[in-house]
Order: structure tokens, then C-alpha cells, then sequence
């Protein structure tokens, strides 16, 4: 009895150590939200205006446009097929920033780390807390880039959820496996070469992440098609895509599931691993 006493005591003191830090950087969120705003909104608004807006008032757009083209032989225009996308874009590098960034900071000279880990929690658990508080950056990233995709282009986007519970559960997925993401990035990385991590890693696995075009029309370039498997992003955009734009393309719903699931654990995974040797090292 005592031991089972104890056990729930220490459950609680858990509990608000990890609501505690929760609550923390919430605060801080709120207090830095324009700058929040702005790294979340500036790259899908502008990829937006430019390619769902001003090229499509230009004469010849399409043809400047060889994805949109792609987009219209499938019966569906590019804003369409951005939209999810985008959404993918958004959750992934909110997630990343969220986590990787202050991680840089945290291991830097300082050790502010240190301070962290001070709390009455276990190692692994104040990573944990990292990984959810950045889910829900990305939460916050996906429904305002939604609006962004859904408004601004010049042609109307196409966008139709079959299944609400689908949909949560790819959001919630795909932003936890963000956080994953930046945490094994964070811990992996030495802090002063966060920096080049965007441009080696985070613009590649963009590109071939599906997030421009579904993944079914890499059909022909077959090669292609198998390698991008390796990409978690894929399974984002293509979750997304299932959920807003069933018409097109997509991968089948559960072999997408699964693969968010197991890229979720692979990369947690790692990350925990990483941020305990990083801590105790």
C-alpha cells in the first residue's frame, strides 16, 4: 500500500512538473507571438501569391507552370494541390523550429539546459515535453495556413474532408512527428551548424516530400517514386492530401497511418536517445 502511495505521489509531482513546464512555454509563446506569426505565414503566402495568384493573371502562366499543367490534366488546378501541401510545410518546419532552434541555444555556452533539466522530472520526460509543446506550434501553424491556401489563390481549391477523424489524426501525427523530427536534428547537430541544417537536410526532403505534387504522379519515374518512401514528409503531405483532397492521388490511408506511426517512434526514438547523451555528457 505504502508503495502504490508513493507511486501516485510521484505520478502527480510528474505531472505538474511536466504541466508546469508546459505552462511555461506557453508564456513565452504568447509573448513572441508576432515573430511566431510572421515565420509561420511569410513562405506559404508568398509561394502562394506568386504561383496560385500573379502567374496565373499572367499571360502564359500555365506554361511557366509545368506542375500546374500536371495539376489540370488530373482534372484539379495547383492551388488544389498545394493546399495540403502547404500544410505540411508549415506543421513540419514549426515543429522543427520549435524544437531544434532552442535546443541550439540550450547545448550552446550557456548550458541553459541545465536549468531545465532541474525540474523534478526524468531526462527523457522533459524531452517528451519539447516534442508536445511543438505539436502544437504546428496545430496552431496548420489551421493558419489552412485559410492562407483556401483564400488567396486566384482559382477555387477544391477541398473536401471525407473523414473529420482522419484528418485529426493525421494533424496530430504529423505535428508530433515534427517535434521528433527537430528533437533527433537538435541532438544530433553540433549548435553552430543549425543553421546549414536547413538548407542540406530541410530543403531536400521539402522538395521530395510530395508537398508540390502527390505522390502518385512520380508513377512514371518509378526510382523516384520508391526512394522518396524513406521521407517522413511524404506521409504528411499525403495524410493531408487524403484528408482535404481526396479526388487526387494519394497513398493508400493505412499504409499512411503506419508509416507516421513508425517514423514517430524511429524518430523519437533517436531523439530521446540524443538528448540524454547530450545532457548527461
Amino acid at each position: 500500500m505504502a508503495i502504490d502511495q508513493a507511486m501516485m505521489g510521484r505520478r502527480v509531482s510528474y505531472s505538474r512538473a511536466f504541466a508546469g513546464l508546459m505552462m511555461r512555454d506557453l508564456y513565452v509563446l504568447r509573448r513572441e507571438i508576432g515573430p511566431f506569426l510572421v515565420r509561420v505565414c511569410m513562405n506559404p503566402l508568398l509561394f502562394l501569391f506568386v504561383f496560385t495568384y500573379i502567374m496565373p493573371h499572367m499571360s502564359g502562366g500555365a506554361a511557366l507552370n509545368p506542375t500546374a499543367s500536371m495539376a489540370a490534366s488530373a482534372g484539379a488546378n495547383f492551388s488544389t494541390v498545394l493546399l495540403p501541401g502547404l500544410m505540411a510545410v508549415a506543421i513540419m518546419f514549426s515543429g522543427i523550429a520549435a524544437v531544434a532552434l532552442p535546443l541550439a541555444q540550450e547545448f550552446g555556452v550557456t548550458r541553459e539546459i541545465d536549468d531545465r533539466v532541474m525540474c523534478p522530472l526524468p531526462i527523457e520526460a522533459v524531452a517528451i515535453e519539447k516534442i508536445v509543446f511543438s505539436a502544437v506550434q504546428s496545430l496552431i501553424a496548420a489551421g493558419i495556413v489552412f485559410p492562407l491556401a483556401y483564400y488567396v489563390p486566384s482559382t477555387p481549391v477544391a477541398a473536401h474532408v471525407t473523414s473529420w477523424w482522419f484528418l485529426a489524426v493525421v494533424l496530430v501525427l504529423a505535428s508530433l512527428l515534427a517535434g521528433a523530427l527537430g528533437l533527433t536534428i537538435g541532438t544530433a547537430v553540433n549548435p553552430k551548424q543549425i543553421g546549414l541544417i536547413f538548407g542540406v537536410v530541410l530543403m531536400p526532403i521539402t522538395f521530395l516530400g510530395c508537398v508540390y505534387y502527390p505522390w502518385t504522379a512520380l508513377e512514371h519515374i518509378h526510382w523516384l517514386q520508391l526512394g522518396v518512401l524513406v521521407n517522413p514528409i511524404v506521409y504528411m503531405s499525403e495524410g493531408l492530401r487524403a484528408s482535404l483532397t481526396p479526388a487526387l492521388g494519394h497513398m493508400n490511408e493505412a499504409i499512411i497511418l503506419g508509416m507516421l506511426v513508425f517514423f514517430l517512434v524511429l524518430l523519437t526514438w533517436l531523439g530521446l536517445k540524443g538528448f540524454r547523451r547530450r545532457v548527461v555528457g
